[in-house]
């Protein structure tokens, strides 16, 4: 993205003298890294023929790294009796647009491969939808839908997903990748949407059709074969998603399940939908496959579950057939914020320990999680038994590599601004990172060393300048980073000091670690002039 406060100074008409080798960037204070001019070609997205950097394989090393001793839990390996996770910490689940892309698979493939050379434990997709009338039917020209990541129920689409899975294992062969099975239910922006009652959502763009019993035996089978088509594709397992608003936690709770039949009514046979897909997927899969059930551990709902029925599915989900229980919290239509900035850190595990205590299979937890030392707490505390971070994946993808090293100070921390993750999905837009653009972006924005280095001074040190100086740096350039300001940050340094935005504060951390780790020469306190660009 080109910004107007972005200004070549080489050359232009201001007297100054061309220095051979040099480049001029003046940057605007208040810009991000995702609106920055790169360091290859200008302003906008870097050439994609330009050689991506290998990712090295030093998570899969056996010696032992400072970042083990220092957070134990986090790096030890979880038996799951038919596998082994290598470590606690998850990719969680998160909608990237990826899936809708014509070259969606392609995208995934390489958006997935960094995180997996990266040293997560194991990953789990964006949401899959099992049939046409359970999320977001992909279309092309002519109207007639296309095979596309975002839906899995034939063989061609399988066959799709394998180029997913087959980066993803030769990234990192002992990390895990599973396939989120996610229907929408009556969230699905979709006329064919389905639901227990026809009970419209406050944030539903539809109102969903109510599914008879044929209807009913149809959406169970469609899950329990899309998790047999994902084991074709390479995926180690599925999670199915039992929460949020979608279709199987609708069933669960009588303000959107109204049935007198044998799946309405009493709470038992309001769970028996999702309990009878776990029992159905893990019929499919057999016994050598991972199987996750994400449930609601508190839905914030009014109307919503007690605590004793969320204990009551737990049990029943375990002897369905689960490997894993992973816990979310409220649902989408909730009011009460969950992983905006402003909720603390780890706000949430101790409702996980609730489930936790209730089941004997391992319990995954989640939301606002961001950080190796935070992870390791919610460990030791016995909140839960693996750790999803999904947004902070986002924003480094090497945050367990980082983590292993002993180099937390280079991790690009997770601020949960939420701006270019959720705002974009909400906008039908692809997902990407405030702090770090090549997010969902890894086939477009490339970079290696620089063919010919040069003599860079870049103007200005808000997050813009501190990026494309890394970056500069990281590639071979001799950079010089001005500000008249006596501390780098720009207008970071006031956003910091609002009461919520705390996080901010990580961000200029990382920035002050990669400038000295890339022998960045920084100037502050000085208005920089022609003249001294020109001696650069």
């Amino acid at each position: 993205m080109s910004a107007p406060a972005i200004e070549t100074l080489a050359a232009q008409s201001r007297n100054t003298a061309k220095v051979p080798g040099s480049v001029f960037v003046l940057m605007h204070p208040t810009l991000t890294p995702a609106e920055s001019c790169h360091p290859v070609s200008g302003c906008g997205i870097l050439p994609a023929q330009l050689t991506l950097k290998k990712w090295d394989q030093t998570m899969n090393a056996k010696a032992e790294l400072p970042g083990h001793a220092q957070y134990p839990n986090l790096f030890s390996p979880l038996d799951l009796g038919h596998t082994q996770l290598r470590n606690r910490c998850i990719m969680g689940s998160m909608h990237t647009g990826l899936e809708e892309q014509p070259d969606g698979f392609e995208r995934m493939a390489a958006f997935y491969a960094e995180r997996a050379a990266g040293g997560v434990g194991m990953i789990i997709t964006g949401g899959i939808s099992p049939n046409e009338e359970g999320g977001l039917v992909v279309k092309g020209e002519d109207g007639k839908p296309l095979a596309a990541a975002s839906k899995l129920n034939t063989e061609e689409e399988a066959a799709g997903h394998r180029i997913v899975t087959d980066a993803v294992h030769a990234a990192a062969p002992d990390c895990k990748i599973c396939l989120q099975i996610l229907h929408m239910g009556a969230l699905a922006y979709n006329e064919a949407a389905v639901a227990p009652s026809p009970v419209r959502s406050r944030i539903g763009a539809f109102s969903p059709n109510e599914l008879d019993e044929a209807g009913i035996e149809k959406q169970i089978a469609d899950h329990a074969h899309c998790a047999k088509l994902a084991q074709q594709a390479g995926y180690d397992g599925v999670e199915i998603i039992g929460s949020a608003g979608y279709l199987l936690s609708t069933f669960l709770v009588e303000k959107t399940n109204q049935r007198t039949d044998q799946w309405g009514g009493s709470y038992e046979n309001r769970m028996r939908f999702p309990v009878e897909v776990v029992r159905r997927v893990r019929e499919a899969v057999g016994p050598d496959c991972i199987v996750i059930f994400r449930i609601a551990a508190m839905d914030m709902l009014q109307g919503g579950m007690s605590w004793d029925e969320i204990a009551l599915l737990s049990k029943a989900i375990e002897a369905a057939g689960a490997s894993i229980i992973s816990t979310h919290f409220t649902w989408h239509e909730s009011q009460v914020p969950t992983i905006a900035t402003m909720v603390p850190r780890r706000a949430f595990t101790g409702v996980t320990k609730r489930v936790r205590n209730e089941v004997s299979i391992p319990v995954i937890t989640s939301n606002r999680i961001n950080m190796p030392d935070v992870a390791e707490a919610v460990l030791v505390d016995g909140d839960a038994d693996l750790v999803s971070m999904a947004r902070p994946m986002l924003a480094d993808a090497e945050l367990m590599k980082k983590a292993a090293e002993g180099r937390e100070q280079e991790i690009n921390t997770c601020i949960a601004c939420n701006q270019a993750c959720l705002d974009h999905t909400f906008a039908m837009k692809t997902t990407s990172c405030l702090v770090n653009p090549r997010a969902c972006h890894e086939t477009m924005i490339k970079w290696g060393p620089a063919e010919e280095t040069k003599n860079i001074a870049v103007v200005g040190a808000g997050p813009a300048g501190m990026a494309y100086a890394t970056v500069a740096a990281e590639r071979g350039h001799a950079v010089t980073l001005f500000d008249a300001a006596d501390e780098i940050g720009g207008q970071f340094n006031l956003a910091k000091q609002v009461p919520g935005k705390e996080e901010f504060h990580e961000t200029l951390r990382y920035y002050r670690a990669m400038l000295e780790k890339y022998a960045v020469t920084v100037k502050l306190g000085d208005r920089v002039d022609a003249a001294q660009l020109a001696a650069v």
